[in-house]
């Protein structure tokens, strides 16, 4: 067995009776007496967490399945070390100290994996991760099956859609604003981290960039006032409407698969949306007749956030919170619409983004006081 710790807010009787595996980055010694670090993945399935037989929880189906979470979460690597491990395996880890922190076939399984001595890997930070690939379901193909979703899905469209909407030189040619993608971790859990939103690194960024730019021709308060001339769209994923959980969502507005991107909003500030932002991101929308949705939690329901309030209260700009809808969000695996009858066989989340790249410099001297 090995330990783990859980992350966020996820549907844990998901994870089990799947076939697992870890993945992350060590930290190897090298030969020159630095220590470099390197990204693993061990692909085949190294780990399980089954299931207790119906023959001994006769009460599950009524009751419900309700793991504990310290106890009844803990992986299974193998059996007793000394009845699973090679000869070579255990002369491999000789060295190796009875007291080490990781289980000794872990250690191997890593070193097999970056071909190193075990003796090399100095530290370890690994996820648990599924092994099954993501693929296309449905009985059009239009649903993507994968794990990881929420928010791998939009960081994947804002990244294409900056790069699709630079890609000849003449996309640039009357840009008067600067285009860019800013990507986090940890918004599971707060994002107070120095990779996540709380942390100063984005806007540090925007004020080296004007800085770089404006040289000595810009008089002072010059980052102030691009901020304030700034769009910042938080793109997440969303909550589809279930089929068969439809009273979920708020009567008027039940987000569908496929319907276009989710824009949403909360009184208590949960999404960073106002009603001028939202004017805003949809007006693009209706420039290149593109769909869009709005969301609206149900008042008798609690709302999650996302990084848009932190960023928006952090220098003042202007934010809109959208997101992808899909079902089953913090489970593993995940579903959402593949919609492909768009042109070049964009998904509509693709093409948001990507005018709104091409859109925003022109948009923007239109506005009033806004």
């Amino acid at each position: 067995m090995i330990n783990v710790q859980t992350y966020g807010g996820g549907l844990w009787h998901t994870w089990f009776d799947r076939d697992l595996s870890v993945a992350g980055r060590v930290i190897l010694r090298d030969g020159n007496g630095s220590f470099i670090q390197k990204l693993v993945k061990v692909k085949r399935p190294l780990l399980r967490i089954p299931t207790l037989a119906i023959h001994l929880d006769r009460t599950v189906n009524k009751d419900g399945f309700k793991p504990n979470v310290e106890t009844h979460l803990i992986p299974l690597l193998a059996s007793k070390l000394e009845e699973t491990a090679s000869s070579e395996t255990k002369e491999k880890s000789t060295t190796t100290s009875t007291k080490a922190a990781h289980h000794p076939l872990l250690m191997q399984a890593l070193s097999d994996e970056i071909n190193c001595n075990v003796d090399d890997i100095v530290s370890i930070e690994l996820n648990v991760c599924d092994t099954q690939p993501s693929c296309l379901g449905g009985g059009n193909n239009e649903f993507i099956f994968s794990g990881r979703l929420d928010n791998l899905a939009s960081s994947y469209c804002a990244l294409r859609a900056l790069i699709d909407s630079c890609k000849s030189p003449g996309d640039l040619a009357s840009e008067h604003a600067i285009r860019m993608v800013a990507l986090f971790d940890n918004e599971e859990v707060g994002s107070g981290s120095i990779q996540g939103a709380g942390a100063p690194t984005m806007f540090q960024a925007m004020r080296r960039i004007i800085s770089c730019l404006a040289e000595k021709y810009v008089g002072e308060c010059s980052f102030e006032r691009a901020v304030r001339q700034s769009f910042l769209v938080s793109a997440d994923m969303a909550h589809g409407v279930h089929p068969n959980f439809m009273d979920k969502h708020e009567e008027y507005h039940r987000p569908e698969m496929q319907k276009g991107l989710v824009i949403k909003h909360n009184a208590n500030q949960r999404y960073a949306t106002s009603g001028v932002t939202s004017f805003l991101f949809q007006e693009i929308g209706k420039i290149h007749n593109l769909p869009t949705q709005e969301f609206v939690v149900r008042n008798d329901m609690g709302c999650g956030s996302t990084i848009g309030p932190i960023l928006a209260s952090g220098a003042g700009i202007r934010t809109v919170d959208c997101g992808i809808a899909q079902l089953s969000m913090h489970r593993t695996p995940c579903l959402e619409g593949n919609r492909k009858e768009l042109p070049s066989r964009r998904c509509s989340v693709l093409c948001n983004l990507i005018c709104y790249y091409h859109s925003w410099s022109l948009l923007l001297p239109t506005l009033t006081a806004v």
